[in-house]
């Protein structure tokens, strides 16, 4: 088979490491690429929201299958394109994918099918916003409807905070259309986790459980961000928390999104928060996660390609994974300044020392090939991952790793993994 990626994010080179190591897999094409994907793949100057681009790049190369990583094409309606044009392709169509580009779609969804969730309210006007926000008391969200690169969510401790996210979503229009409507709800308390599946429609296979450290600062402090690392399995996710997952808000999501008629196939990723009254959705994404898919896919031994397949398939219920029992770390290394102004064009030292440790892996984000060197080029740059024995010693292996990098002005979080530890 050959295989071409859509993204050049972290999430891609997984995607792009794992699917090299199907048995089923001749060639892997990655579109654009980054400087580590590069390594692995052949990368073609194509973005990813080019989508009539993508389809040319296919035809022309004759490319068996088609892996879709970030939202926005998806969105756009890739998968739909694809299929009209007799292209076999991973993931939702664009009707199944509002799951995530608008999220009162989705609040909506779980409304009328009771899948438990925050309370909330759907506001078109920016007045009635805040006057709803001045009558709260306590903590709230305030949420952009569409999407918003993972920065369109803020959590208010006080009104003044909600008006000025209202403020800057819908008058000064900070994600444009985006934020022409907006979500404010309740402020759930518990610990979050990441539940991904793939599926056919009509039945689910679910991955490997992960948390996600949205948070810029350790401590779980200072603006959120894309993703600052990741662990998987989610100790919260014990096999009744899954099970209760799976029966409430999983496959109760994928029947009404069915009912709905926009059959839903591909990844689904649930956000949820495992509160006193048991677990709650807080989103829905239509993708695989980034950085949950550095922490999860380490973890698969089973043929990636076999998985999405079946999903194409309908054959979902066929699937049996196979799990390497040992945790994951990845922990996230950005550029100075990141989720806010930052530098790139510096070389990155010290990844030759870590191209053959054992059960170490190092996947690109924001990185180019110049002349042979590993530039920076984006706010998080790389993913520095590892299996160990147990969580302490994945984290302290991937913590000795990153401390073997260098580059100007490179921040990471160091507590990557506490809440497990706390357990």
């Amino acid at each position: 088979m050959r295989v071409l990626v859509v993204g050049s994010g972290g999430r891609e080179h997984t995607l792009a490491w794992k699917i090299k190591q199907s048995t089923l897999v001749e060639k892997v094409y990655c579109a654009p690429g980054n400087g580590g994907i590069a390594g692995i793949a052949e990368c073609v100057d194509v973005k990813p929201d080019d989508i009539t681009g993508l389809i040319g790049f296919a035809t022309r190369n004759k490319i068996d299958l088609t892996v879709v990583g970030p939202e926005a094409p998806l969105a756009q309606g890739i998968v739909d394109r694809f299929c009209i044009n007799g292209l076999r392709i991973f993931g939702p169509t664009k009707a199944a994918a509002r799951i995530e580009a608008s999220k009162v779609f989705m609040k909506d969804i779980m409304r009328r099918y009771d899948i438990p969730t925050a309370g909330f309210e759907v506001f078109e006007d920016s007045t009635a916003a805040k006057t709803y926000i001045k009558g709260l008391k306590g903590n709230f969200v305030v949420k952009a409807d569409g999407l918003a690169a993972g920065k369109g969510v803020v959590v208010c401790s006080s009104r003044e905070e909600g008006l000025m996210a209202v403020e800057s979503m819908m008058e000064k229009r900070a994600f444009r259309d985006a934020g022409s409507k907006v979500i404010i709800e309740e402020c759930l308390e518990g610990e979050e986790a990441s539940i991904l599946v793939v599926t056919d429609g009509k039945d689910c296979v679910p991955l490997a459980s992960a948390q996600d450290h949205k948070r810029v600062f350790d401590g779980d402090n200072g603006p959120n961000t894309g993703g600052m690392g990741a662990y998987s399995p989610a100790p919260v996710v014990t096999g009744p928390m899954m099970d209760t997952i799976m029966e409430k808000i999983i496959k109760p999501t994928v029947s009404a999104m069915d009912r709905e008629g926009s059959r839903y196939a591909g990844v689904l990723y649930a956000g949820v928060m495992v509160t006193a009254e048991g677990p709650k959705v807080l989103e829905f994404n239509c993708r695989f996660g980034d950085p949950e898919t550095q922490a999860i896919l380490p973890r698969l031994k089973s043929d990636i390609i076999e998985l999405m397949e079946a999903s194409i398939d309908d054959e979902i219920d066929m699937v049996s994974l196979d799990w390497d029992e040992r945790p994951c770390v990845s922990v996230v290394i950005s550029s100075g300044g990141y989720p806010g102004e930052y530098e790139t064009g510096y070389e990155i030292d010290g990844l030759d020392a870590l191209d053959n440790a054992k059960d170490i892996c190092v996947f690109h984000a924001g990185t180019r090939l110049v002349d042979g060197k590993i530039i920076t080029s984006g706010g998080r740059v790389l993913n520095v991952t590892a299996l160990g024995s147990d969580i302490k010693d994945a984290i302290d292996r991937c913590y000795n790793a990153v401390n073997l990098i260098e580059f100007e002005g490179m921040y990471f979080r160091r507590d990557i993994g506490h809440r497990a530890l706390n357990r």
